[in-house]
């Protein structure tokens, strides 16, 4: 690591009176001028004031110079944001017309945020056209070394730089987090900066192996080893010799491979079904759950193993921050050009950034694509229509499409009485368990269709287990087993999505994992979900 390396991974705090304390920072959400999505602002580590206004204070990115918010919709005269002495933050509206939002609420007096509440990302609407995040820092901003995991927060940072420490090691890696958190694409980042780059990075999900065949899919096996064995079958693990294999799901790894899994581990040597002797391995292991494995009776010398370096990956409403970034990525990979993204509906952008996305950045990406195809419809999205919601949603930004920013408030500077998402709350935890006699088949459609077709997303939505919905996905009429589809029906889907595996589920009718299984299987291209 040279210099500028070490420079980089310096911790933003403060020391005082014996207490460690972060900064305080604002990142730009949204801005007309895209680019400018995801520039920051480092503020004071102790008690004092920043004025948010037209020509302050000025964001940047790493290596680049400051440059004010700079929008003639935003007023001269300053937002004040203080940060006091007990880490609370206090908010005063400027002397002004423009409209300004805090967590979708309309402020024209003053408001006061707690340190927790400042953790979770306070999002400020200006002027019904700039979005900023008010958030705290404990990372100084870096160049991202790592294209395919975006984001500015101090949690993407963090992550970011546990992968570089862990990359150029053969440790086993157990990566935790909740669904749609980006495992997968952590996984890959470790492969793609190791020594083993050049070979295989081979996956699998572990709730897709029955019982009765995951040794064999794991390890291979000896001609005759079970009925239907009409020849050697290489496993996974030498499918992965000398690269990576990556076990997403790990918590569901049937219990008779789990012991087979920490010989693997201990000694390198593993033995197909059937055969007489050991073979030997070097695939370098990563797994991925978002389950407590303690609780569930996992394996605990097996865990322990796979202990050897653990990263747990953010969820979306920990890194607040991090969506303007994030929505623009995807909003591009939809294909729109500068002038549409340009005009994408700020207020549409206020609804998201004050969502929590229980299903975390594939739920976002889902939604965002859906969103753009409503528009290229002339159709007027509203966030409540893609989401759970249980109640109609009142528009978390009504000021945002008030003509002329005249800010629709109450009087006497109090905020309109809705806290952030109180009509689209996110189910920030598992539904409760249901019978399957409970779940209607619109109701196992609507939740494959919001979760991408993935089965993981899917089940803790609808409060059942893996399982369990495989079950119901047997039996509905309209789900189709990925294997039973033709080719050029899977050439068509493909060519007509660009390759989106989501999109191509959804289309098809079939889960994700099992259509990316078939797909690898007949050597056809899918991106992922």
């Amino acid at each position: 690591m040279n210099d500028v390396d070490n420079t980089l991974t310096t911790q933003l705090f403060s020391q005082k009176n014996g207490i460690t304390s972060a900064l305080l920072g604002l990142t730009i959400l949204w801005h007309p001028e895209t680019e400018r999505i995801g520039e920051q602002f480092i503020g004071p580590a102790e008690e004092g004031a920043i004025e948010v206004c037209r020509y302050s204070p000025l964001f940047f990115r790493p290596g680049q110079d400051g440059i004010a918010l700079g929008h003639r919709a935003i007023a001269r005269a300053p937002l004040m944001v203080r940060r006091t002495a007990d880490d609370a933050v206090e908010l005063a509206a400027p002397d002004s017309r423009m409209a300004l939002e805090v967590n979708g609420t309309l402020l024209n007096g003053t408001r006061s945020f707690t340190r927790d509440e400042v953790g979770a990302g306070v999002v400020l609407g200006l002027g019904g056209h700039v979005l900023l995040c008010l958030h705290w820092m404990t990372s100084f901003p870096r160049p991202n070394l790592f294209p395919g995991l975006l984001g500015v927060s101090s949690g993407a940072i963090a992550t970011r730089e546990l992968i570089r420490q862990v990359a150029g090691t053969d440790l086993a890696v157990l990566l935790l987090g909740e669904t749609g958190t980006g495992k997968d694409v952590a996984a890959r980042a470790i492969h793609q900066a190791s020594k083993r780059s050049a070979n295989p990075l081979v996956a699998v999900n572990m709730a897709t192996l029955s019982e009765s065949l995951a040794a064999a899919d794991l390890f291979g096996a000896a001609k005759g080893a079970y009925t239907g064995a009409q020849a050697p079958r290489q496993g996974l693990f030498a499918e992965a010799d000398g690269g990576t294999l990556f076990l997403d799901e790990l918590g569901d790894t049937p219990a008779s491979v789990q012991p087979m899994l920490l010989r693997v581990l201990e000694t390198g040597c593993y033995r197909p079904l059937g055969a007489s002797q050991d073979a030997r391995t070097t695939a370098r292991l990563i797994a991925a759950t978002d389950q407590d494995l303690d609780a569930r009776g996992f394996n605990q010398p097996l865990l322990r193993r796979m202990e050897a370096f653990v990263i747990r990956v953010p969820t979306l409403r920990e890194r607040r921050e991090d969506i303007g970034v994030l929505l623009l990525h995807m909003l591009k990979g939809c294909g729109l050009t500068a002038e549409e993204l340009a005009a994408f509906p700020p207020a549409l952008v206020s609804e998201m950034c004050n969502y929590d996305w229980p299903g975390n950045i594939r739920q976002l990406a889902n939604v965002a694509r859906r969103m753009v195809m409503a528009l290229q419809a002339g159709e007027r999205p509203v966030l409540s229509q893609y989401v759970q919601a249980p109640a109609p949603l009142r528009s978390a930004s009504a000021s945002l499409a008030a003509p002329n920013g005249q800010p629709n408030g109450q009087p006497n500077g109090q905020p309109h009485e809705q806290p952030r998402s109180a009509s689209l709350k996110a189910p920030l935890d598992t539904a409760p368990r249901r019978k399957l006699a409970e779940v209607s088949n619109d109701d196992l459609l609507g939740a494959l269709e919001e979760h991408g077709w993935q089965i993981s997303g899917a089940a803790q939505q609808l409060g059942l287990s893996r399982p369990s919905l495989y079950k119901l996905i047997e039996a509905h009429p309209a789900i189709r087993p990925a294997a039973l589809i033709p080719r050029d029906e899977l050439d068509a889907a493909l060519r007509a999505h660009g390759g989106d595996l989501a999109l191509c589920a959804s289309l098809l009718k079939t889960p994700s994992e099992a259509l990316r299984r078939h797909l690898r299987v007949l050597g056809l291209d899918a991106g992922t979900s």
